[in-house]
C-alpha cells in the first residue's frame, strides 16, 4: 500500500469519525449540528476539499435525521432552510480553511480557536444572507441565541478535539492536512 493511499484512507477515516461525532451531537441536541466546530477541525486537520466533503456529509446526515427522525415537515420552506444551512456550513468551512492557511499562530489550540471564530461568524453571516428567503433571522440571530450557540459549539469543539487527541494517541492515523502558509 502506498503512502498516498494510506494518507487518503486516514483522511476518509477522519471524515467518517467527525461525521459520526456530529451525528451524535445532532441527536443529543435535537438537530443542532455543530457546523462551526466541524469547520474549525476541518480547517486545522484536513485539506480544504476534505473539509468541504466532511461538511457535506455532516449536513446530509443532519438533514436525514431531521426529516426522518425528528419529524421535519416535508415542504419547500423546510427544504430551503436546509439548503441555507448547508451553504452557510460549507462557506464557514472554506473561510476557516483560508484563515488557517494565513494565520500566524503555530499552536494547534490557537489555530482551532481562530478557525472556530471565523467559521462561526461566516456560518451566521451565511444564515443572515438567506434570511430574506427563509425568514426566522430574528430568532436565529438574536444575541442570546448567538451567545448560547457560540458557547455550545465551542464546548463541542473542545470535546471533539479531545476525542481526536485520544484516538490519535491510541494509534488511529492522523489525517494529512494540506501544508499551510504561515506569515512571519
Amino acid at each position: 500500500m502506498t503512502n498516498a493511499t494510506r494518507t487518503h484512507q486516514a483522511d476518509l477515516l477522519w471524515i467518517l469519525l467527525f461525521t459520526i461525532a456530529s451525528t451524535l451531537t445532532t441527536l443529543i441536541f435535537a438537530c443542532a449540528t455543530p457546523f462551526p466546530a466541524l469547520a474549525a477541525l476541518a480547517a486545522v486537520h484536513l485539506d480544504r476539499r476534505d473539509g468541504v466533503l466532511l461538511m457535506l456529509a455532516a449536513w446530509a446526515v443532519s438533514q436525514a435525521i431531521g426529516f426522518c427522525a425528528l419529524g421535519y415537515p416535508w415542504d419547500a420552506a423546510t427544504a430551503l432552510t436546509g439548503v441555507a444551512i448547508g451553504t452557510a456550513a460549507v462557506a464557514g468551512t472554506i473561510v476557516a480553511s483560508v484563515v488557517d492557511t494565513y494565520v500566524p499562530a503555530r499552536s494547534t489550540l490557537a489555530r482551532l480557536a481562530i478557525a472556530y471564530v471565523a467559521a462561526f461568524a461566516t456560518f451566521k453571516l451565511g444564515i443572515l444572507f438567506w434570511a430574506p428567503v427563509i425568514g426566522h433571522a430574528d430568532v436565529a440571530l438574536s444575541l442570546p441565541i448567538l451567545e448560547r450557540q457560540f458557547v455550545r459549539y465551542a464546548v463541542i469543539l473542545a470535546v471533539f478535539y479531545a476525542l481526536y487527541r485520544l484516538l490519535t494517541a491510541m494509534g488511529v492515523p492522523a489525517p494529512d492536512a494540506a501544508p499551510r502558509t504561515v506569515l512571519a
